[in-house]
């Protein structure tokens, strides 16, 4: 074989030979496109199931979003059709108005008619509010305050309708406030119902009906809560910068303004719960009115409308508070020990007096009554007029020239103011 023979086998097997590599790289190109394929194919189909899923959960998401929402709002309907649609505010201002207008027309104004001299007009000095809380025969009876109708020369009662009608004073007291006039029932048509203070609550409403400013704001309502009870107010009656007197009142923030004073303090049912009376007018105090427990003006009206004044137990002594005595005082006239500390001494025993009677002299020092200690006169007129009675004995604790003795004292009736 030649040359050439042997060159022609040789291109042959190796184009056999490059035709068997081109094969197998085909089949192996074709077995990895294959596997690629089946790869790609199950993760796009992964990707596209994923897809087809997220879109169901969004889908059902969404779905179950517009039914909670559908069934929220029948729920909402169900609530609108099983509930009343009316207003609870304005059921409750539709309420006090009802209040309101059952007393509005008992609420009268007041003037106190003072005359200053011969020449000159009677006019009146002052004005004030009161309550018409009873109407019996040819009469109705208003109460209002002392202070309205003190130093009146007359007074007059101006009904809601305008008419001014002459009143008599039947009776009046200061230590209270109160005052009780009698009018003419012929024109008086509504008469307020009284209610109950001991059972008031700190919160709950309070309305105040009067004249503030005078007649021109006549019927004014101002509407608050109760701000507070059992109130101690100090009353200086003879303006000497001393205390005669402790009264307990109802705290409101309830607008009480001069002329209101003598008017009813209401609750929501239009009950009479006190007597407006004073207001703290300083700068610096706002929304602090003042009334009387009508539970505390009742027993007063009472007394007033019968027999024209309060009666109140009486021992007949002028004295004053241990507490203002100077030192060497205490030890040097009254013999006082250091652990003595309060109490009042009598500075004037009345003649004739249950403390004459009791053997009480100046300079005793009292320092119980009963049980109850005794740190001052004002306490210890609080005590004697709310907690016991005319006729009644009670026991006295006292020290004289720094002993302790005893004595028993009867009460008789007040003559007069001390």
């Amino acid at each position: 074989m030649d040359e050439n023979e042997k060159q022609e086998i040789n291109e042959v097997k190796t184009e056999n030979s490059n035709h068997k590599s081109k094969d197998k790289n085909f089949g192996g190109m074709l077995l990895s496109g294959i596997a690629g394929g089946l790869i790609v194919a199950l993760f796009s189909g992964g990707i596209f199931l994923s897809i087809l899923n997220d879109e169901d959960n969004q889908a059902q998401s969404a779905q179950t979003e517009q039914d909670i929402s559908e069934e929220t709002q029948q729920e909402t309907n169900e609530n609108k059709e099983s509930v009343p649609t009316s207003n609870v505010s304005n059921e409750n201002i539709d309420s006090l108005s009802e209040a309101i207008n059952r007393v509005s027309d008992a609420v009268v104004g007041v003037s106190n008619i003072q005359q200053t001299s011969l020449w000159e007009e009677t006019d009146a000095a002052g004005t004030g509010s009161g309550v018409v809380y009873k109407k019996e025969g040819e009469y109705a009876y208003v109460v209002t305050n002392n202070h309205v109708v003190e130093g009146a020369q007359e007074v007059e009662v101006i009904l809601t309708n305008g008419e001014k009608v002459p009143a008599d004073v039947l009776g009046k007291d200061s230590l209270t406030d109160l005052a009780v006039l009698r009018i003419s029932s012929e024109q008086v048509e509504t008469v307020a119902p009284l209610g109950s203070s001991g059972e008031l609550t700190v919160g709950e409403t309070a309305i105040a009906i009067g004249n503030p400013l005078g007649t021109e704001f006549a019927g004014s309502v101002t509407r608050g809560i109760i701000s507070g009870l059992e109130r101690a107010v100090d009353v200086d009656l003879n303006q000497d910068g001393s205390p005669d007197w402790t009264t307990q009142v109802i705290q409101t923030d309830a607008a009480i303004n001069p002329g209101n004073s003598g008017g009813a303090l209401i609750n929501s049912d239009g009950e009479v719960i006190g007597i407006n009376s004073m207001k703290i007018a300083l700068d610096a105090v706002e929304g602090i009115g003042f009334a009387i427990p009508i539970d505390d003006a009742k027993p007063v009206i009472e007394q007033l409308e019968t027999d024209g004044e309060v009666t109140r137990p009486f021992i007949g002594i002028s004295a004053v508070d241990l507490n203002t005595v100077p030192e060497q005082h205490k030890q040097g006239t009254l013999n006082l020990d250091e652990d003595v500390e309060n109490g009042v001494v009598l500075a004037k025993v009345q003649v004739g007096s249950p403390a004459e009677e009791a053997g009480l002299q100046k300079y005793d020092v009292i320092t119980k009554i009963n049980d109850k200690e005794i740190t001052s006169m004002l306490e210890l007129k609080t005590y004697l007029y709310n907690n016991t009675n005319i006729g009644e004995e009670i026991n006295i604790t006292y020290y004289r020239d720094g002993k302790e003795d005893t004595t028993t004292l009867k009460l008789a009736e007040q003559e007069e103011q001390q």
